[in-house]
């Protein structure tokens, strides 16, 4: 069974991917107060996140979450770099994984300020 993995997206977010062709994959999310990318994982991908992040869990939904802030930072700039939602950003990820658990590890020490 597929499980999936939710990218919101803030007006950063949103210029970073204008006139990419992304913005027809944007699911509109509590009556559209939220916009946001789902992505869909193959079980031995997922499977991968979940070993890679020992906080990931999955949800009612079988969506991934519980994953560091540092991954999801990275996931987005994946995306916004290949313009795709498939498997090659997902591959992409994990060859940071050593990158992203460096910055995670930071994270549980402080959460970093939001950039505005």
């Amino acid at each position: 069974m597929a499980k999936y993995m939710s990218v919101l997206l803030d007006d950063k977010r949103m210029e970073a991917i204008k006139g990419s062709g992304l913005e027809e994959k944007i699911d509109k999310m509590f009556g559209g107060a939220l916009n946001a990318f789902t992505l869909e994982l193959s079980d031995a991908k997922a499977k991968e996140v979940m070993d890679a992040f020992f906080t990931a869990r999955v949800d009612s939904r079988a969506f991934i979450t519980d994953v560091p802030i540092a991954f999801c930072r990275t996931l987005f700039e994946e995306i916004a770099k290949a313009k795709s939602l498939g498997d090659d950003v997902i591959d992409a990820v994990l060859a940071r994984v050593d990158e992203i658990k460096e910055a995670a590890d930071k994270e549980s020490e402080f959460l970093p300020v939001p950039e505005f």
